[in-house]
């Protein structure tokens, strides 16, 4: 038996499926080949217990034996730890793939998530503000262009790293952002052409989809 517990939500609205956080999770075990179980907890009645678990009231978080731990960040270093197929073993390689997780949430998903959130809301309105989120995720693609334009993933073999990368960009791609970053792109789509992908991802959507 597993000690491995992963909580998400018991159900979602179809948009955001394939893309709720607890997939990102859900890979890392995957590659690692690590045994979890799947809990629920509602979406929609968010009680005590939840907060307790996810002060914002968010999924997913990890459960391992007596430790429990919330952000996907934060579980999927966790899990790094326990896993080769994560992170590497030697000093220089670990230290190149921590800076590229906090490279992917601090520097490339602060800029795609407020870009993405006006693409969800279909909002179109040409304002200064909205020109200058466009200009922020463009410098980021564009830098991030030129370090894909020499390499298959972002520290030598694949990792956790990558993960939260290709995920982030994931979202871009949703709506076309990658459409001028064709080595953002071709990363990306080497990352999601990987059976742990594949699999977490579809386990995802049925998940969600046996609620309906």
């Amino acid at each position: 038996m597993t000690d491995i517990t992963l909580t998400t939500f018991d159900w979602v609205p179809k948009m955001p499926r394939g893309y709720v956080r607890d997939l990102r999770v859900r890979w890392a075990l995957e590659e690692a080949g690590l045994p979890y179980k799947v809990n629920s907890v509602p979406f929609r009645d968010r009680d005590e217990q939840h907060f307790m678990s996810q002060p914002f009231g968010q999924v997913p978080w990890l459960t391992d034996g007596d430790t429990k731990i919330f952000e996907s960040g934060a579980i999927l270093m966790y899990l790094a730890e326990r896993s080769e197929a994560l992170m590497p073993s030697d000093p220089q390689s670990r230290n190149d793939v921590i800076q590229w997780v906090f490279a992917a949430l601090n520097s490339v998903e602060m800029a795609s998530l407020p870009w993405s959130l006006y693409q969800f809301s279909g909002d179109t309105t040409d304002t200064p503000g909205r020109k200058n989120i466009d200009n922020f995720l463009y410098a980021r693609l564009t830098h991030m262009e030129t370090v894909f334009a020499g390499r298959e993933w972002l520290v030598g073999s694949f990792s956790v790293a990558d993960i939260l990368m290709a995920d982030v960009l994931r979202l871009v791609d949703r709506f076309d952002g990658l459409a001028e970053f064709p080595s953002c792109r071709d990363y990306m789509a080497r990352a999601t052409t990987r059976p742990a992908f594949k699999k977490a991802y579809e386990d995802q959507v049925a998940h969600f989809a046996m609620a309906d």
